[in-house]
């Protein structure tokens, strides 16, 4: 065995080689989006676990700057209802792949209703065609449109505020 190859098999090594690694899926993760997400507020005290919206929402945040692909619901890209259909499939709960089965299956939730983790439905040229999941404090994070990246918006934006319809949420 060469000098080369007992050092990269050492312990040592390997610890060095796992920190590195480390450290390159901590720069991986930390790409921009529109806006920065900041972790999401633990609003219980004495919290013991995350509902399965709060799991999906914070899944769903970690998606932010994968890159838009029509039809997309993985990590290599992903449109806007496959970002909530694999954010709540990575929280357990199975829900429909595009907009429109969302907007029929999920029990609907008034706008003043929503809370962290809803599919927050959105009429886009004069039909209910676009989604994004609230992540509390008044943000959400969607897969936009071609050409950009999974992102977290402001609600009350003029665009966006203009275009909620209502959320829904997985029974």
């Amino acid at each position: 065995m060469s000098a080369t190859a007992f050092h990269m098999s050492s312990p040592l090594a390997k610890s060095v080689s796992q920190f590195a690694l480390l450290i390159a899926l901590c720069g991986l993760f930390s790409a921009c989006g529109h806006e920065p997400v900041r972790q999401l507020p633990d609003t219980r005290e004495h919290r013991t676990q995350r509902t399965a919206g709060e799991q999906a929402a914070v899944v769903a945040a970690r998606q932010v700057g994968v890159p838009y692909r029509y039809g997309g619901s993985s990590i290599a890209g992903f449109d806007c209802s496959g970002l909530m259909q694999f954010a709540y499939a990575s929280a357990g709960k199975r829900i429909p792949r595009t907009t429109a089965g969302q907007w029929r299956e999920l029990s609907p939730v008034s706008a003043e209703k929503i809370r962290v983790g809803d599919v927050l439905f959105f009429r886009i040229h004069g039909k209910i065609s676009h989604v994004g999941m609230y992540l509390g404090r008044g943000r959400f994070v969607h897969a936009p449109s071609s050409g950009r990246k999974v992102s977290v918006e402001k609600l009350n934006s003029d665009y966006y505020r203009k275009r909620l319809i209502r959320g829904g949420r997985p029974l």
